[in-house]
Parts: structure tokens; C-alpha cells; sequence
């Protein structure tokens, strides 16, 4: 044998990772990108660090106090002044009325918020993590009208925020994951009728639900197949058979709600229906597959989120920790100034810049793969950011079509290949897990370095650790995401192995 050939089948061998394609996603980026997506992302994170420091510094502390000291009080305040900002529209396309700011800078906006507060920040992010779940389904016209009904609101200074509804009280973990849902304890039931289906259940956990109008829910139509009989419904606040249950006394982001959902014989038309079996027919993939990449459609751009709040804790622990040691003096002699401060400053600035890269690296697979890959389409991107407004009002009637959803459909779901999806879905978990983790080390760190101070709610520092710690847990445990690493990074590399069954985990 040759030595080519040798070299040949040592790189094609089963246990030879990581495959180039999994790792290179922002340098495959550079040339795809459209080049003024710089100068987007610098208006981005100069409106974000202006909103932090008129609205964010001055109320975060103020915020937490006051839900702590009432657990039912809602910031209705400071979800106005957002508003009146815009923010709840700046990642919306332009297409649908929005701003059209590109989603691939979103790190940069969340990051700039949550550093200073991650309750404001998970206020801000659920409302794009409901949108973004409606635009996983890829039903243009439900998009369209949702969409602009949230600019005209907010042209007239009203609200209309959106949730993510999918946690339940027995389940949540076997919510998230296929291969656990049959097996679960999936209680919201929708049972199929004439003109719609009547929703019967229970939604816990689920951010901004006593701010918002409207709800996107999954729900099941057999909960013992409930992989493959997943539906996905729009409920607005006012809808009959819905109410509201308790706001969650949590330990930390106080200043977001975490609200009990409660679904009543809720009747929801058939002009709700995001996606469900009856859809999917037109699909090349089988309901369970469907619903599958649509999970990971999802995960792939709500974990990284969640990945860069926790860079945001990792850099406001730094940043706290940073502050502390240039004010406070030992023996005549700051803190800053000597070695043993100035190691440990670095090791958290060395976490917060390497999560956030990663992070980067996560948005890039998104931009290539993933929920936002056509808006970054040069064409298509340069058309919606230059083409104006108005015109946009005469594609009304096309987007909603049911021919527009059907050829969104096969663009986003028929020609994602599999690799695709294990890409975009395996850096989601992975910058989950990895920013939230660094967020933690270095409120750990922060603590060490303050000591007692750090614990005093004086100096900002014990907020910080408590929201932190939230991030861990929600949008999949860490230790879920780890093993979704493996699902769609490694286990091709081993596929005789098992992940995700009841066994393993």
C-alpha cells in the first residue's frame, strides 16, 4: 500500500474528528457575508450600549429589588421604555415591516445588555426566541401578519411581545428532545376539530408570558407518539379557554416573569396553526424527522443566545471584579496592582473572550445553515436593507400565499442536508453549555477575588451570580446539551454508539 493511500484511509477512518466543514463556519463566512454587515454591527452595539446606559445601569438594581420584594410585581416600565426604543422590532426583516437589522449581530446587542443585566436582557431575548420559533416553522403568512401586527403596535406605542411556550410541569427535558418525548410526561393536548384544534394543558417557566400577546405553543395530539405528532399553535392573550397561572418566585433574572400558561378547551382556528402533520406532508422528511430539524432550527439560534448571556455574566463578573480591585487597597497597596489580582483578572478575561468566540462561531453556522441563512443571502440582503419600506407593503398579498410558505418550506426544510442540521443544532448545545459555564467560573472567580464584598448586594456582584446560575439550567440542562454535542458532533465518528436513550442517561 502507498503512503497516500495509507493517509487516505487513516483520514476517512471512523474515529478521525472533527470534520473541517464543523469547525470553519465563520472563516467559509467571510466571503459569503455581506460587507456592509461591519458597519450594521456597529450601530447595533452602539444602540445597545446606549440603551444599557440610560435605561439599563440606572434600573437593574431597582429592578431586582422590586420583584423580590413583590414576587407578582411585572416591569411594565421598563418594558415600555424598550419599546419606545424600537427593540422589540430591530431584528424583525424589513420585509415584515421590521428594522431588518441582520440576526447575526444579535450576540453583539444581548451581550452589551446582559453584562450589565441578564433579567432585562432574557426580557428582550424570549420575545425573539417566540419569533424566532414561529419563523421556524416557515409559514409565511402566520410570520407576515404577526410581524407587522407587533411594528403597528408599536408605531402606536403599545406593546405586543411574544413567547415560546413549550416547558410543562412534568416535562422538560422530554419537551426538547425526540427521543425522549414518547416517553415523558407530555401533558398539552391538542385534539383536532372542525375548523382547528381545542387546547387542553399546562406551560410552565416560560419567559415574559404575563407580558405578552402572543404565545407559540407546542402542543401533541397523541402524547404517547408525541415525537411524531408534535403541533404548533399561535394563542393570543385574549383567547378563550386561556388564562394566566402563577408569575415564579425564581432565584434570579427576577426582572423577567417566569408565567404558568394554562390552556382551557382554548380553541385555536386553523389560520393559527403554524405546522402540523396535515403541513408536513408536503415535506420530503416524516412528521418525527420534521419536527426534529424544526427543534433544531430552533436550539440552533435560542442556545446561542443563551451561550452569549453567558459571556454577558462572564464579562459583568469581570467587569465587577475589575472595578473592585482598582478601588479597594490592602497595606496602602490596590489590589490592581498586584500579581496573584492581576492572574486572576486575566484567567476571567481569557474565559469571557474565548466563550465569546465561540459564541461567534455558533452564529456563523446559523448564518450559513441555519434560521437566518436566507436573510444573509447577498441578494436578498441587500435588497431588504436598501429596498424601502413601502414597497415592501406590496408583497403583502404574495407572503401570504400559501404557494410563498410552500417554497420557503422546500428551500429551509427540504434542502437542509442532515449535516446541516447536526451543525447548526451541535453548536447551539455547544456554546450553551460552554458560555454558560464560563459565566459561572468567573462569578466564581469574582468571588474569590472580592471575598466578602462580593457577597453584599452593595456591590452588584451576588445579583450576578444568581442570575448566572439560572443559565445552566434553562433551554436544556448543560448536562443535555453535552450529550447533544455528542449526538451531532461526535457520535458520526462512532455510530455504533448510543446517545440519548433511557439507558445511557
Amino acid at each position: 500500500m502507498k503512503a497516500g493511500e495509507q493517509m487516505t484511509r487513516d483520514l476517512a477512518s471512523p474515529g478521525f474528528a472533527p470534520d473541517f466543514d464543523d469547525i470553519t463556519s465563520a472563516l467559509r463566512a467571510i466571503s459569503k457575508q455581506p460587507g456592509t454587515l461591519v458597519k450594521e454591527a456597529r450601530e447595533i452595539h452602539k444602540i445597545a450600549r446606549a440603551f444599557t446606559e440610560q435605561v439599563v445601569q440606572p434600573s437593574a438594581a431597582l429592578l431586582d429589588r422590586a420583584a423580590t420584594d413583590d414576587p407578582s410585581y411585572l416591569p411594565w416600565e421598563l418594558v415600555e421604555k424598550a419599546n419606545e426604543w424600537g427593540l422589540f422590532t430591530m431584528f424583525i426583516p424589513k420585509i415584515f415591516g421590521g428594522k431588518g437589522y441582520n440576526f447575526s449581530c444579535i450576540g453583539l446587542f444581548l451581550e452589551e445588555i446582559g453584562a450589565a443585566c441578564l433579567g432585562i436582557t432574557t426580557l428582550i431575548g424570549a420575545h425573539y426566541l417566540g419569533f424566532g420559533l414561529l419563523i421556524s416553522s416557515w409559514n409565511l403568512r402566520l410570520v407576515n401578519r404577526i410581524a407587522r401586527e407587533i411594528v403597528e403596535k408599536e408605531k402606536e406605542g403599545r406593546l405586543c411581545l411574544m413567547t415560546l411556550a413549550m416547558t410543562e410541569p412534568d416535562a422538560g427535558t422530554d419537551a426538547q428532545n425526540v427521543e425522549f418525548m414518547n416517553e415523558g410526561n407530555l401533558a398539552c393536548i391538542a385534539r383536532r376539530i372542525d375548523g382547528g384544534y381545542l387546547l387542553n394543558g399546562t406551560k410552565i417557566f416560560i419567559s415574559n408570558g404575563h407580558l405578552s400577546t402572543w404565545h407559540v405553543v407546542h402542543a401533541y395530539t397523541d402524547p404517547h407518539r408525541a415525537s411524531e405528532n408534535t403541533v404548533m399553535l399561535l394563542v393570543n392573550s385574549k383567547a378563550e379557554g386561556f388564562s394566566l397561572g402563577k408569575k415564579e418566585n425564581k432565584m434570579g433574572q427576577r426582572g423577567c416573569p417566569a408565567s404558568e400558561l394554562i390552556f382551557k378547551d382554548c380553541f385555536v382556528p386553523d389560520d393559527l396553526v403554524c405546522i402540523d402533520n396535515e403541513q408536513i406532508k408536503t415535506l420530503k422528511r416524516n412528521p418525527l424527522k420534521t419536527n426534529e430539524q424544526v427543534f433544531a432550527y430552533i436550539w440552533g439560534a435560542s442556545r446561542t443566545a443563551v451561550g452569549v448571556f453567558g459571556v454577558a455574566a462572564a464579562r459583568g463578573a469581570y467587569e465587577a471584579a475589575l472595578k473592585f480591585s482598582m478601588d479597594t487597597s490592602v497595606d496602602g497597596r490596590r489590589l490592581i496592582d498586584q500579581e496573584w489580582c492581576q492572574s486572576i483578572l486575566s484567567r476571567m478575561y481569557i474565559k469571557t473572550a474565548v466563550a465569546r468566540t465561540a459564541c461567534f462561531e455558533a452564529f456563523q453556522a446559523n448564518a450559513l445553515h441555519g434560521l437566518w441563512k436566507l436573510m444573509n443571502h447577498k441578494p436578498i440582503y441587500y435588497a431588504a436593507r436598501y429596498t424601502p419600506s413601502p414597497v415592501f407593503k406590496g408583497l403583502y398579498g404574495l407572503l401570504n400565499s400559501k404557494y410563498a410558505t410552500r417554497l420557503i418550506r422546500k428551500i429551509n426544510l427540504d434542502r437542509q442536508t442532515d449535516a446541516e442540521i447536526d451543525r447548526v443544532d451541535g453548536w447551539g448545545s455547544l456554546v450553551k453549555a460552554a458560555g454558560t459555564d464560563a459565566g459561572l467560573e468567573n462569578c466564581e472567580l469574582a468571588l474569590e477575588l472580592m471575598g466578602q464584598a462580593g457577597v453584599r448586594r452593595d456591590f452588584g456582584m451576588e445579583k450576578i451570580v444568581r442570575d448566572a446560575r439560572l443559565l445552566q439550567i434553562y433551554e436544556g440542562t448543560n448536562e443535555i446539551n453535552r450529550l447533544n454535542v455528542f449526538k451531532r458532533l461526535i457520535k458520526r465518528n462512532c455510530p455504533d454508539s448510543q446517545v440519548f436513550s433511557r439507558k445511557t442517561v
